[in-house]
């Protein structure tokens, strides 16, 4: 019996997938020599000393999060890299869904309507009439209600906080979805240094995020250099608030995926023209994302609204007032005109640069799922562009506004994706 127990436990210890079966060997046979040298030991006995070690050494190489498939480059993630992998996945998307939430908060006049911040008390909205009044109140004292809304009623006003409030609170539930995990998988032992790094890098994002969220809000409230501006929030700090969460996105969404997909190599050298194609689409990953910044620029000072034709702008190809403001920087970040005008070619060079790319992958050979990725960022980057006019055709309208911006997002999601596709091959 003690000789079928030894069977079976050996069976199960090497079924578990323990690598360095060699180095499992020499620990078990040190312990048997060992064991069979010690005077009036009996075999059942030996035999369950060795086993015992030879179950220590197994617990001892067991694998963290990150470091057994996809950091040998082959094989289909465990089971704790998938958990960890969904989670950041997950949480990437709980980031795009903040995005969105904030560009419909930016144009439905929404974000100046919360005029203070709180971590913990901001959680609890208004209940009674007389906090709702009280919250009218204040608000009425900033310079938005003046020049904007100084037609608002109660209902009005609710409607607009309610917006700001949903997009704080999912800033919130973010927070809560990442550090609540983070912790658990760190106690557990399933994340690597590596990636506890990363963690730390996602973590400090993330804060960072409420803290430039309320830097860009203050900036709304504050009273105008001229009395008849029209309140807004800087564009920097809005350029600076959406930089930070696609790049939150980017390096979770980018984590995540690299985890969970699956780490087959093709076999030999790497396809011709594999390092051309990979170059491609890097500068179509960047373009994307300063394509994005430059919409942050537009989206502050309601830029889409100065031109309302395409591809002229007033039957111009370039606007008269381009080099208006001095000194002449202060055009690219601060002139209307100008700002639209370097949205418009960003945009353009960056879709001709994804359908380039897609037309050099069909001179590559490539596996199955990098063709689709490339054919995705290809009809991504026509679909962002048609969104893109037709937003400006028709006066920036909050439905195709919104959607153009989720589109940018999409489009560097797949030419991540793409990107990823390509790395996993053959150098």
């Amino acid at each position: 019996m003690a000789l079928l127990r030894s069977s079976l436990l050996v069976r199960s210890v090497i079924s578990s997938g323990v690598p360095a079966l060699c180095r499992q060997h020499a620990c078990l046979s040190r312990q048997f020599v060992s064991s069979r040298s010690a005077a009036g030991t009996s075999l059942t006995a030996s035999l369950k000393s060795c086993l015992g070690s030879l179950r220590h050494c197994a617990t001892k190489q067991a694998p963290s999060v990150a470091s057994t498939a996809a950091a040998a480059g082959g094989g289909a993630p465990s089971r704790t890299d998938r958990i960890v992998g969904k989670w950041l996945l997950g949480c990437a998307g709980m980031v795009v869904g903040a995005i969105v939430l904030g560009g419909v908060t930016r144009l439905t006049e929404s974000g100046l309507s919360m005029t203070d911040w709180h971590l913990i008390r901001g959680m609890k909205p208004p209940i009674t009439e007389e906090e709702w009044e009280a919250e009218f109140n204040r608000y009425k004292q900033f310079p938005e209600f003046e020049h904007v809304h100084h037609d608002f009623q109660l209902a009005d006003f609710k409607k607009i906080f309610y917006m700001e409030y949903m997009h704080r609170m999912w800033g919130r539930s973010i927070g809560i979805a990442f550090a609540v995990p983070a912790a658990f998988f760190a106690y557990k032992g399933w994340l690597n240094r590596g990636m506890k790094i990363r963690v730390g890098i996602y973590g400090t994002l993330l804060l960072s995020q409420g803290l430039l969220g309320w830097f860009m809000v203050k900036s709304g409230l504050e009273q105008q250099k001229e009395a008849t501006d029209i309140p807004r929030v800087s564009q920097y700090r809005l350029a600076a608030h959406l930089g930070s969460a696609l790049l939150l996105y980017t390096l979770m969404f980018g984590a995540g995926l690299n985890i969970m997909l699956p780490q087959a190599q093709v076999g030999g050298a790497a396809p011709a023209g594999l390092g051309r194609l990979r170059g491609v689409v890097h500068g179509v990953k960047g373009l994307t994302f300063i394509t994005a910044l430059s919409g942050a620029f537009v989206a502050g000072l309601d830029a889409g609204l100065v031109y309302n034709s395409f591809p002229k702008m007033a039957g111009r190809w370039v606007p008269e007032e381009v080099a208006a403001m001095k000194p002449r920087w202060k055009n690219v970040f601060e002139n209307p005109a100008t700002v639209q005008f370097d949205h418009r070619i960003l945009g353009s060079t960056t879709a001709t640069s994804a359908i380039a790319a897609w037309a050099l992958a069909r001179s590559v050979t490539l596996p199955r799922q990098a063709r689709l990725a490339a054919n995705c960022m290809a009809l991504m980057a026509i679909a962002q562009a048609s969104l893109g006019i037709s937003t400006l055709l028709m006066q920036v309208p909050v439905s195709l506004a919104a959607a153009h911006q989720s589109g940018s997002v999409a489009l560097l999601s797949i030419a991540y994706w793409l990107s990823l596709e390509l790395k996993r091959l053959a150098k």
